[in-house]
């Protein structure tokens, strides 16, 4: 299994502790409010709004809360003045890593990027650095136990996924950013629970980490997963499941 998919297993399991803290709401409440102002108030026509609803309801976010975010992004209540922003680095090993943002004052959140990645064997690069290395798919990732292989595969590709993958524990749903509203749709109406669905910064090719680096490695993308602004982190790193897991507090 690449890091990717290993990485989000592992959040995944972490995601009920994140949402104690609040984190999640107030990445959640910033992904409504960039999703309304880019795309409308309306989810029925707007599938990144639609899943940032659905990625708040999860958690069990008020729906106060989401209702005056989809506001504040349409100008309908004051305070959506966000920026989306992504920031290019490597971290130790040499790992290529997107860091995606939302942010009230960009100067303010470049500085603390940079400093999260300097205290933890990392650096900052130039735009299009490392983002050449990516490419914007749609992923689903599924739990073995959740579904049957040869009928998943096929209700995948039958809509539209450009590629299915197993391992020993999950299956990985590989599409384009234009389809992946309707496999992901295809997939919930037979009532299978994915891992993580989200369209995604997928590498081409992936660097193999261990030992010293490999938990250098995941304190950074920890630091940078645990500030506020950062709604996503994306790195080209394979990892043994096992040290990955011990290596995550």
């Amino acid at each position: 299994m690449s890091g990717h998919s290993k990485w989000h297993s592992i959040k995944h399991k972490k995601g009920a502790i994140d949402a104690k803290r609040g984190r999640m709401f107030t990445k959640l409440i910033k992904e409504i409010t960039i999703a309304a102002r880019i795309g409308g108030g309306d989810q029925e026509g707007n599938p990144r709004l639609r899943k940032a609803i659905a990625d708040a309801k999860d958690v069990n976010m008020p729906a106060d809360n989401i209702k005056r975010a989809i506001q504040k992004g349409t100008g309908e209540l004051e305070g959506g003045q966000l920026d989306e922003l992504q920031y290019e680095g490597y971290g130790p090993g040499g790992v290529a890593m997107i860091v995606d943002v939302v942010t009230d004052n960009r100067n303010r959140t470049v500085s603390e990027i940079r400093h999260v990645f300097s205290k933890n064997g990392g650096n900052m690069g130039e735009a299009g650095s490392v983002s050449w290395m990516f490419h914007k798919k749609g992923y689903i990732a599924i739990d073995k136990s959740k579904a049957d292989e040869d009928t998943l595969m096929a209700l995948a590709i039958d809509a539209g996924a450009d590629d299915f993958t197993s391992d020993e524990s999950s299956y990985e749903i590989y599409t384009s950013p234009d389809v992946f509203d309707k496999v992901l749709n295809a997939v919930k109406a037979k009532g299978i629970q994915t891992i993580t669905a989200e369209i995604s910064m997928i590498p081409q090719n992936y660097i193999k980490v261990e030992g010293k680096t490999a938990q250098q490695l995941v304190k950074l993308m920890e630091a940078l997963e645990e500030h506020d602004d950062v709604q996503h982190v994306y790195a080209n790193f394979d990892i043994e499941e096992s040290e990955l897991a011990e290596a995550v507090s």
